[in-house]
This record gives structure tokens, C-alpha cells and sequence, in this order.
């Protein structure tokens, strides 16, 4: 799960900075793009978080 975590990260981080460079940083699909990053890194902290909380409890 992480590791599609990372991929979907960096997939949206690229798409992300060309919609800036091509569309500019106010554009919709922009911010669009940025909101999304946002979110899925929330997921990728918050899972990591958890898998390190239950490694802990194991030890």
C-alpha cells in the first residue's frame, strides 16, 4: 500500500507542476492537482504512522 502511496504521490506531483508551468498556479486544474497531493499524502503520513505504531506494539 505504501509503495502505490509513493508512486500515486509522485505521478500527481509531476502532473501537479506542469499544469503550473502550462496552466499557471491560479488554474483550476491546479489547485485541483495540489488538493489531491495534499490528500494523498494525509494518507501516506497517517498509514505510515500506523504500521510504525504496530511494529512498536510488537517489540
Amino acid at each position: 500500500m505504501v509503495n502505490l502511496l509513493l508512486k500515486q504521490m509522485e505521478q500527481t506531483r509531476e502532473m501537479m507542476i506542469r499544469s503550473g508551468v502550462e496552466n499557471g498556479l491560479q488554474n483550476a486544474k491546479t489547485i485541483q492537482l495540489s488538493r489531491r497531493l495534499d490528500q494523498l499524502m494525509n494518507t501516506y503520513y497517517r498509514q505510515t504512522a500506523f504500521e510504525e505504531e504496530e511494529e512498536d506494539q510488537e517489540n
